[in-house]
């Protein structure tokens, strides 16, 4: 069955929506930890560290052949429900 919260991930333009929500979710938490009123450095390093790689590997996903953005979306679809699961 679709769910349009988790696209299958399959050719080029599903990997970079995975990869997009990915990004919005780092986006958020680096956002929250910044307005935290005691914000943990170490938690803030680690978001910025995750986020840069998710921000190089979609501008790897221009030149990646269908096996690479495959392998790529699997692999965000699967942060994506860890990072969802886990909560903000």
């Amino acid at each position: 069955m679709h769910d349009p919260q988790h696209p299958a991930p399959g050719g080029h333009e599903d990997t970079l929506e995975i990869v997009g929500k990915v990004i919005a979710w780092y986006q958020q938490e680096i956002h929250a930890v910044r307005r935290s009123p005691a914000p943990s450095p170490g938690r803030l390093d680690q978001l910025l560290d995750e986020y840069s790689e998710c921000v190089r590997d979609r501008e790897r996903l221009r030149d990646a052949t269908g096996e690479e953005a495959e392998r790529l979306g699997a692999l965000y679809a699967a942060r994506l429900k860890e990072l969802e699961a886990a909560g903000p």
